[in-house]
């Protein structure tokens, strides 16, 4: 009796982990195959010879009471003692739910109206590709869409990663994430 019983409750707690799974908040990448960048996403500096362009991110099933979005990508691994802020965007209206190939772009006609893109640790606003130190093991980058709790950060185009990350931190509904990795 025992284990008929322990059988049917293990199948109905499968069954609810599918249908929770189905309506979980994801974030994904049509550009990133494998959880690796290309030289696509590579930076154009610092001894980097990529295209610097922030790849396409699509995201699903926000939870409920989200009135904005914001988009992270961070390298902990970054030699710096406290990793390095590749693109942070916030105020990303709550109807939008991807942003194409590009989007990062420092002057981008692409990001929805009232997007800001915080300074990147290059020192500009924009998306600031991968540039690991030659020779070390390869950098995760820390993809991340932020649910949010107010439809408008107070954050402008010189706003540092930090200050990003404290403001995400303090109005955080939910995040959804996905690492990919790069070495040279």
């Amino acid at each position: 009796m025992k284990k008929i019983t322990f059988t049917v409750l293990t199948f109905l707690a499968a069954g609810s982990v599918n249908a929770f799974a189905a309506e979980t908040f994801s974030l994904s990448s049509a550009d990133i195959q494998n959880h690796r960048l290309t030289e696509q996403q590579v930076f154009a500096g610092f001894g980097c010879h990529g295209d610097n362009t922030s790849p396409q991110l699509g995201w699903h099933n926000p939870p409920a009471g989200t009135k904005s979005f914001a988009i992270t990508v961070y390298d902990p691994s970054a030699p710096t003692g406290s990793g390095w802020w590749h693109w942070t965007v916030v105020n990303i209206p709550v109807k939008t739910q991807t942003l194409p190939t590009g989007a990062g772009d420092e002057k981008s006609p692409t990001l929805p109206d009232g997007a800001v893109q915080g300074r990147n640790d290059y020192g500009y606003a924009g998306f600031g590709g991968a540039c690991p130190p030659v020779g070390d093991k390869p950098h995760p980058y820390q993809f991340t869409v932020w649910a949010l709790s107010t439809d408008k950060l107070p954050i402008d185009s010189n706003a540092s990663g930090a200050l990003v990350g404290y403001m995400l931190n303090s109005n955080v509904i939910a995040k959804a994430s996905f690492t990919a990795t790069y070495g040279r």
